[in-house]
């Protein structure tokens, strides 16, 4: 075996043994890769998680909440589908391992890189010039493609789409990129900045993100031509189905099932038991609807639960220079989605959550 085939398949190994989604183990990459990339895997591990995270932000009062089984990059053996949710989960977590090692890398946490300095002393535009330290993106891109593409071994449709929306991800963190300028002349009269590249706060990328999910593109495949399999003519179905989508854009194959049912095989645990939102102060418009989304909608009933909730109250400041707090009990109204009685379940539950609506 090639030894540039090996790096590929140990790299794997440690990004699917920290997800949980492919066979090889970390041990593997001790034994055969390069020491170096050992350096990043940490970080891959937390980029990839804080990419979960975002997910469950960004999905949290949708009838598919990004749940745990969400976190598998790989058509290998494990996810066959190519939904819009899937489309999602390809691109945030591409973006989180990405952001990950980019932060870390401009931090000096790794010895082999730093800044981006390679503009510096460039004039930028009118009144600037390009200085200080910019966001290694450069860097960020290309090992992280190393560990994220490297999980895809297949050479399908499907395959093809984890790949674009990986790359979807990668261009969301250059995309939402800062200027960041200081001021130089005399009496702070900032007659020119020097200037550099940030990475945005993570929740704009996920924000970004959920935007071109919702614009996500469905790719309209001749299945004739599909069937063909590897053939000449199936590479050219994809090619052509691929031919008009714009590299930013989130592509998905399948229409999304229906999550308001649980579904163990597909991991879908269904909106029953789910909270969701009937009051509070300054509510998205997601989570006004939620309680409709997640239950009505979905043939449930909305049931008020009381629970007790402890907190600090009372806080007083004591010189010096603490501050204690007394723990009050107060009961707290939450609501949960649950199951109709037989007697009141209408004859006909309307769906709503056909097509990519959640």
């Amino acid at each position: 075996m090639k030894r540039s085939t090996l790096l590929i398949l140990s790299i794997a190994g440690v990004y699917g043994t920290i997800l949980h989604a492919a066979a090889w183990s970390v041990n593997n990459f001790l034994m055969t890769g390069p020491k170096a990339y050992l350096t990043y895997s940490s970080s891959v591990a937390a980029g990839a998680h804080s990419g979960m995270e975002e997910c469950k932000f960004q999905f949290g009062w949708e009838r598919w909440n990004c749940p745990e089984s969400a976190l598998q990059l790989s058509t290998h053996n494990r996810l066959r589908s190519a939904t819009r949710e899937t489309s999602f989960v390809h691109a945030i977590s591409s973006a989180g391992v990405m952001y990950t090692l980019t932060r870390n890398c401009s931090m000096g946490d790794f010895e082999s890189c730093g800044c981006d300095d390679s503009r510096n002393g460039r004039v930028g535009g009118r009144g600037w010039v390009w200085g200080g330290c910019s966001d290694n993106v450069e860097f960020g891109e290309r090992i992280s493609k190393l560990f994220v593409d490297a999980l895809e071994t297949g050479h399908d449709t499907r395959a093809l789409i984890n790949l674009h929306n990986n790359e979807v991800g990668r261009l969301a963190v250059k995309t939402t990129m800062k200027r960041t300028c200081k001021c130089h002349g005399v009496s702070g009269s900032c007659s020119i900045q020097t200037c550099w590249l940030q990475l945005a706060e993570f929740r704009e990328i996920g924000n970004y993100l959920k935007i071109k999910y919702d614009q996500a593109h469905k790719l309209e495949m001749d299945k004739r031509r599909m069937r063909a399999g590897n053939s000449a003519d199936s590479r050219g179905a994809t090619a052509e189905a691929f031919h008009h989508v714009h590299a930013t854009e989130l592509v998905f194959l399948e229409d999304s099932p229906d999550y308001c049912t649980r579904n163990a095989s597909l991991g879908h645990h269904g909106t029953e038991g789910r909270e969701c939102l009937q009051t509070g102060k300054n509510l998205s418009q997601w989570e006004k609807r939620s309680c409709r989304r997640l239950c009505t909608e979905c043939g449930l009933r909305v049931e008020e639960r009381r629970t007790e909730v402890v907190a600090s109250c009372n806080c007083k400041f004591h010189w010096c220079c603490t501050v204690r707090c007394e723990q009050c009990r107060q009961l707290v109204a939450k609501h949960f989605c649950a199951r109709r009685d037989a007697a009141t379940a209408p004859n006909h539950i309307r769906r709503r959550n056909k097509g990519h609506k959640r």
